[in-house]
């Protein structure tokens, strides 16, 4: 019932399958969506793991999901008011 997550390698001395192609780019989708969270905790919040103990390193990387599911709160609170804001100028005009 588990499907494979991991790119596929091109042949060595042939050309990659259409099909593979297909297959890495659809994995490469879901990555780029996970390595972006990753990436955004890593600039913004200086996530930077280099504790002693297991409990301190998930604390730390705890309190930096619960900051960027904030920040992700909050700009969509922001977007979804002003869409509303924008649509009510909208009707007028």
């Amino acid at each position: 019932m588990l499907t494979s997550r991991i790119h596929r390698r091109k042949p060595k001395g042939k050309p990659i399958a259409k099909a593979t192609t297909r297959a890495n780019a659809a994995k490469s989708s879901i990555r780029a969506h996970v390595e972006h969270v990753f990436a955004h905790q890593k600039n913004r919040f200086g996530l930077f793991v280099r504790t002693i103990g297991l409990a301190r390193a998930e604390a730390k990387l705890t309190l930096c999901n619960l900051a960027y599911n904030f920040n992700r709160l909050i700009f969509h609170e922001r977007r979804e008011s002003m869409g509303w804001l924008c649509l009510k100028f909208a009707k007028r005009g």
